[in-house]
């Protein structure tokens, strides 16, 4: 799952702990994957977000959605 159409970029880890949360809530399958790297220090990180979400296509749209009503993004 790691077609750049099925993902979601998070900004922070306050983010990805709230999204996830109600995914788990709405039963939606998807995983959550961070940028951090030790061995580069965080760089990848500074560069490209945090992380972030991937989800299978029929569930992208709402996966953005509720992603777009918690953080207030347009």
């Amino acid at each position: 799952m790691t077609d750049e159409s099925r993902m979601v970029i998070l900004n922070n880890e306050v983010e990805a702990r709230l999204l996830e949360s109600v995914l788990k809530q709405k039963g939606i399958p998807h995983i959550i994957r961070s940028y951090k790297d030790l061995a580069y220090d965080g760089i990848f990180q500074l560069q490209q977000g945090w992380g972030h979400v991937e989800t299978s296509p029929e569930y992208l749209d709402e996966v953005k959605q509720i992603y777009n009503d918690l953080f207030n993004k347009k």
